[in-house]
Protein backbone atom coordinates (compact mmCIF):
# COMPACT_ATOMS: atom_id res chain seq x y z
CA UNK A 1 0.00 0.00 0.00
CA UNK A 2 1.50 3.27 -1.01
CA UNK A 3 2.16 6.12 1.52
CA UNK A 4 0.43 9.47 1.00
CA UNK A 5 3.28 11.88 2.68
CA UNK A 6 2.04 15.96 2.55
CA UNK A 7 6.07 17.03 2.40
CA UNK A 8 5.76 15.22 -0.94
CA UNK A 9 2.36 15.28 -2.91
CA UNK A 10 1.17 18.64 -1.58
CA UNK A 11 4.49 20.97 -1.35
CA UNK A 12 2.22 23.79 -2.64
CA UNK A 13 0.25 24.12 0.47
CA UNK A 14 2.76 23.48 2.60
CA UNK A 15 6.10 24.11 1.19
CA UNK A 16 6.22 27.40 -0.11
CA UNK A 17 9.14 29.52 -1.14
CA UNK A 18 10.46 32.04 1.23
CA UNK A 19 8.73 34.88 -0.96
CA UNK A 20 5.23 35.81 -1.52
CA UNK A 21 3.13 33.52 -4.05
CA UNK A 22 -0.73 33.56 -4.43
CA UNK A 23 -2.16 29.98 -4.35
CA UNK A 24 -6.04 28.93 -4.66
CA UNK A 25 -7.05 26.40 -2.34
CA UNK A 26 -10.37 24.26 -2.57
CA UNK A 27 -12.50 22.66 0.03
CA UNK A 28 -10.52 20.62 2.65
CA UNK A 29 -11.41 18.42 5.21
CA UNK A 30 -10.34 18.67 8.90
CA UNK A 31 -10.68 18.53 12.84
CA UNK A 32 -10.97 21.48 14.43
CA UNK A 33 -10.99 23.02 17.65
CA UNK A 34 -11.76 26.70 19.18
CA UNK A 35 -9.81 28.36 22.15
CA UNK A 36 -8.58 31.57 23.65
CA UNK A 37 -6.09 32.61 25.30
CA UNK A 38 -1.68 32.88 25.23
CA UNK A 39 -0.62 30.16 23.57
CA UNK A 40 1.76 28.97 26.21
CA UNK A 41 -1.13 28.06 28.81
CA UNK A 42 -2.40 24.66 29.61
CA UNK A 43 -5.64 25.03 27.52
CA UNK A 44 -3.69 25.91 24.70
CA UNK A 45 -1.55 22.37 24.64
CA UNK A 46 -5.20 20.75 25.46
CA UNK A 47 -6.85 21.70 22.86
CA UNK A 48 -3.41 20.66 20.72
CA UNK A 49 -3.52 17.32 22.50
CA UNK A 50 -7.28 17.05 21.64
CA UNK A 51 -6.87 17.03 17.73
CA UNK A 52 -3.33 14.85 17.87
CA UNK A 53 -5.04 12.41 20.12
CA UNK A 54 -8.53 12.08 17.26
CA UNK A 55 -6.26 12.19 14.01
CA UNK A 56 -3.65 9.64 15.05
CA UNK A 57 -7.15 7.63 15.92
CA UNK A 58 -7.66 7.64 12.68
CA UNK A 59 -4.50 7.10 11.05
CA UNK A 60 -3.88 4.08 13.48
CA UNK A 61 -7.72 2.53 13.08
CA UNK A 62 -6.53 0.33 10.18
CA UNK A 63 -4.32 -1.79 12.80
CA UNK A 64 -7.57 -2.45 14.67
CA UNK A 65 -9.24 -3.95 11.54
CA UNK A 66 -11.78 -1.32 10.96
CA UNK A 67 -10.40 0.79 8.00
CA UNK A 68 -13.24 2.59 6.42
CA UNK A 69 -13.73 2.10 2.73
CA UNK A 70 -11.20 3.99 0.80
CA UNK A 71 -8.31 3.72 3.62
CA UNK A 72 -4.85 4.03 2.59
CA UNK A 73 -1.45 4.28 4.40
CA UNK A 74 -0.52 8.40 5.52
CA UNK A 75 1.16 10.63 7.27
CA UNK A 76 -0.59 12.52 9.74
CA UNK A 77 -0.71 16.09 8.52
CA UNK A 78 0.59 19.67 10.59
CA UNK A 79 -1.01 21.67 12.68
CA UNK A 80 -2.60 24.59 11.68
CA UNK A 81 -4.18 27.91 13.37
CA UNK A 82 -6.52 30.53 12.16
CA UNK A 83 -5.48 33.65 14.78
CA UNK A 84 -7.39 36.83 15.74
CA UNK A 85 -7.76 38.89 19.16
CA UNK A 86 -10.75 39.40 21.39
CA UNK A 87 -12.42 42.66 21.13
CA UNK A 88 -10.41 43.86 24.27
CA UNK A 89 -7.52 43.21 22.52
CA UNK A 90 -8.13 44.71 19.08
CA UNK A 91 -8.21 47.90 21.68
CA UNK A 92 -5.08 47.78 23.07
CA UNK A 93 -1.90 49.57 20.99
CA UNK A 94 0.47 46.80 21.87
CA UNK A 95 0.18 42.93 21.24
CA UNK A 96 -0.99 40.84 24.54
CA UNK A 97 -1.09 36.80 23.73
CA UNK A 98 -3.48 36.80 26.70
CA UNK A 99 -6.62 38.37 24.32
CA UNK A 100 -5.24 35.86 21.36
CA UNK A 101 -9.09 33.95 19.86
CA UNK A 102 -6.98 30.93 18.02
CA UNK A 103 -9.17 28.21 15.72
CA UNK A 104 -6.86 25.17 15.30
CA UNK A 105 -7.14 22.46 13.11
CA UNK A 106 -5.57 19.31 11.72
CA UNK A 107 -6.33 18.18 7.99
CA UNK A 108 -8.33 15.06 7.58
CA UNK A 109 -7.78 12.12 4.29
CA UNK A 110 -10.34 12.36 2.02
CA UNK A 111 -11.90 8.92 3.35
CA UNK A 112 -12.80 10.68 6.43
CA UNK A 113 -16.46 10.89 7.20
CA UNK A 114 -18.74 12.37 9.95
CA UNK A 115 -19.43 9.07 11.29
CA UNK A 116 -15.48 8.34 11.33
CA UNK A 117 -14.76 11.49 13.19
CA UNK A 118 -18.01 10.58 16.16
CA UNK A 119 -16.06 7.23 16.08
CA UNK A 120 -12.59 8.53 17.11
CA UNK A 121 -13.52 11.37 19.30
CA UNK A 122 -15.79 8.87 21.24
CA UNK A 123 -12.91 6.36 21.77
CA UNK A 124 -10.19 8.89 22.81
CA UNK A 125 -12.59 9.81 25.48
CA UNK A 126 -12.59 6.60 26.60
CA UNK A 127 -8.75 6.95 27.10
CA UNK A 128 -8.12 10.14 27.80
CA UNK A 129 -9.25 12.80 30.10
CA UNK A 130 -9.72 16.04 28.38
CA UNK A 131 -12.36 18.85 28.35
CA UNK A 132 -11.28 19.60 24.67
CA UNK A 133 -12.53 16.34 23.47
CA UNK A 134 -16.26 18.16 23.71
CA UNK A 135 -14.99 21.10 21.63
CA UNK A 136 -13.29 19.41 18.52
CA UNK A 137 -15.61 19.51 15.53
CA UNK A 138 -15.68 17.95 11.94
CA UNK A 139 -15.51 20.76 9.04
CA UNK A 140 -14.84 21.14 5.19
CA UNK A 141 -12.89 24.73 4.64
CA UNK A 142 -12.86 26.30 1.53
CA UNK A 143 -9.74 29.09 1.84
CA UNK A 144 -10.50 29.77 -1.56
CA UNK A 145 -7.42 32.54 -3.38
CA UNK A 146 -4.72 33.55 -0.84
CA UNK A 147 -1.03 34.73 -0.34
CA UNK A 148 1.13 32.63 1.23
CA UNK A 149 5.14 32.46 2.25
CA UNK A 150 7.14 30.73 4.60
CA UNK A 151 8.48 32.54 7.59
CA UNK A 152 11.95 31.13 8.96
CA UNK A 153 12.08 31.93 12.39
CA UNK A 154 10.58 33.53 15.41
CA UNK A 155 6.65 33.83 15.64
CA UNK A 156 7.42 37.20 17.35
CA UNK A 157 9.33 37.75 13.40
CA UNK A 158 6.59 37.30 11.52
CA UNK A 159 5.43 40.62 11.02
CA UNK A 160 8.15 41.16 8.79
CA UNK A 161 6.91 38.11 6.82
CA UNK A 162 3.56 39.80 6.75
CA UNK A 163 4.99 42.91 5.56
CA UNK A 164 6.01 41.35 2.21
CA UNK A 165 3.25 39.84 1.65
CA UNK A 166 1.32 42.93 1.94
CA UNK A 167 3.98 44.57 -0.55
CA UNK A 168 3.49 41.52 -3.08
CA UNK A 169 -0.58 42.27 -2.51
CA UNK A 170 -0.25 45.89 -3.41
CA UNK A 171 1.77 45.29 -6.79
CA UNK A 172 -0.05 42.41 -7.68
CA UNK A 173 -4.08 44.35 -7.46
CA UNK A 174 -5.01 41.56 -4.71
CA UNK A 175 -7.13 43.04 -1.68
CA UNK A 176 -6.64 41.11 1.83
CA UNK A 177 -10.03 40.91 2.76
CA UNK A 178 -9.73 39.04 6.57
CA UNK A 179 -7.62 40.69 9.35
CA UNK A 180 -7.30 36.89 10.72
CA UNK A 181 -4.51 34.78 9.03
CA UNK A 182 -3.49 31.22 9.20
CA UNK A 183 -0.26 29.62 10.62
CA UNK A 184 0.67 26.06 9.72
CA UNK A 185 3.58 24.79 11.39
CA UNK A 186 5.68 22.65 9.49
CA UNK A 187 8.49 22.66 12.27
CA UNK A 188 7.99 21.45 16.09
CA UNK A 189 8.90 23.93 18.60
CA UNK A 190 9.72 21.54 20.90
CA UNK A 191 12.79 20.27 18.18
CA UNK A 192 13.86 22.89 16.74
CA UNK A 193 15.39 25.84 17.30
CA UNK A 194 13.78 29.11 17.09
CA UNK A 195 16.03 31.03 13.89
CA UNK A 196 15.28 27.37 12.48
CA UNK A 197 11.99 26.86 12.96
CA UNK A 198 9.26 26.78 9.33
CA UNK A 199 5.90 28.33 9.67
CA UNK A 200 3.49 28.82 6.32
CA UNK A 201 1.69 32.28 6.68
CA UNK A 202 -1.28 32.89 4.71
CA UNK A 203 -4.18 34.87 4.40
CA UNK A 204 -7.26 35.13 2.17
CA UNK A 205 -7.38 37.85 -0.60
CA UNK A 206 -9.34 38.88 -3.80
Amino acid sequence: MKKYEWRKEDKALYLPKNQPTKIDIQKIKYFTVIGHGHPENENFAKAVESLYSTSYFIRMMHKKGIAPDGYYEYTVFPLEGIWDLDEEGRKLDYLDKNHFVYKLMIRQPDFVTKELFEKAVQSVKEKKDNSFLDKVEFEEIEEGMCVQMMHLGSYDDEPKSFELMENYCAENNLTRIEKTHKEIYISDPRKTTEQNRKTVLRFKVK
